[in-house]
């Protein structure tokens, strides 16, 4: 385990140094968390969740996904749901946009560089609006706080990723974008449609 990122980061916690590199600002609610992978001859055994860490989500639903280099998957925007974010193989960097009308951080955004070489759990509650820029072929783990047989339309909202109020400076642009995340509306648009019916989880 990398002596530079401490077992369990927040945004009230102090983080330097870390592996998962941080650009912006630390956002409140987002929890940064290095896993412990214990090896021996055989291989080795990573927890990847447990209810005793207090990470602002309790999963419902866990996914497995591959993506290849150059993809981007998102801006998206979820009201009443958390997400936990966790990167077995290659590398992979989160954009991460705060529009949670009371949040101390609102209106701010954060990317966090992560890899496979040692394991960090990222997670969020909703009201946070998150992408995925896959800057290598990876595989990720996902879990959400409602399963996607769950999902109304009110409830997963979308940015347009390269939306400049985001102040989201990705590293490289992507090369494989879906039609659908193309076609998101900006920042405005989601910021007035929270204002005007604001989500009972924030």
């Amino acid at each position: 385990m990398s002596a530079t990122l401490k077992k369990d980061f927040t945004a009230t916690a102090k983080f330097s140094e870390a592996l998962a590199r941080l650009e912006g600002t630390r956002l409140d609610g987002v929890n940064l968390r290095l896993l412990d992978e214990h090896r021996d001859p055989r291989g080795s055994f990573t927890e990847i969740y447990r209810e005793t860490w207090g990470l602002p989500i309790s999963p419902a639903q866990w996914s497995v996904v591959r993506s290849f280099a150059g993809t981007l998957r998102g801006m998206h925007l979820h009201l009443r749901h958390s997400e936990y974010f966790l990167c077995i193989s290659g590398r992979v960097c989160i954009g991460l946009y705060d529009l949670r009308p009371a949040s101390p951080t609102k209106d701010a955004s954060m990317l966090i560089h992560v890899s496979g070489v040692e394991p960090v759990a990222v997670s969020f509650p909703c009201g946070i609006a998150h992408g995925w820029l896959f800057r290598t072929d990876a595989i990720h783990l996902q879990a959400v706080s409602e399963t996607y047989a769950d999902y109304k339309d009110d409830d997963n909202l979308g940015l347009h990723w390269n939306d400049p109020e985001l102040n989201l400076p990705w590293p490289e642009r992507p090369t494989i974008v879906s039609p659908k995340a193309n076609a998101f509306g900006s920042l405005a648009e989601a910021r007035a449609k929270i204002e005007k019916d604001p989500a009972p989880n924030f």
